[in-house]
């Protein structure tokens, strides 16, 4: 019986040395990901096509819930937070749709 945690402890630590340290990078990026998606995602939803801010929720839900969405109607700015990290996307136009914005524009949006 003892013998056979060691396997197993043997082969996770395996997995862990074959699969997630080649994928470290990627792994760390991760968190990132799930708030600039929601905010630039909601932003589209909800400012380029036009679309109610409740159908654009329902639009963006994950696996992963996001922690905050903040929409701000008059200046045509959302900003989601999810995994620890937040993320705001803008409006700039009928031509140009939503962008994300970068951390320093990101910190002026109220």
């Amino acid at each position: 019986m003892r013998r056979r945690h060691v396997l197993l402890l043997g082969s996770a630590v395996l997995l862990v040395a074959t699969v997630v340290w080649p994928n470290r990078a990627h792994l760390a990026a991760f968190p990132d990901i799930i708030g600039a998606y929601s905010a630039k995602e909601y932003c589209s939803c909800r400012y380029v096509s036009g679309n109610p801010a409740d159908y654009c929720q329902v639009y963006i839900q994950q696996y992963i819930p996001i922690d905050q969405l903040h929409d701000e109607p008059a200046s045509r700015t959302v900003t989601a937070r999810g995994l620890g990290r937040t993320h705001s996307a803008v409006w700039l136009g009928p031509r140009e749709g939503c962008r994300l914005l970068a951390e320093e524009q990101a910190a002026a949006v109220p």
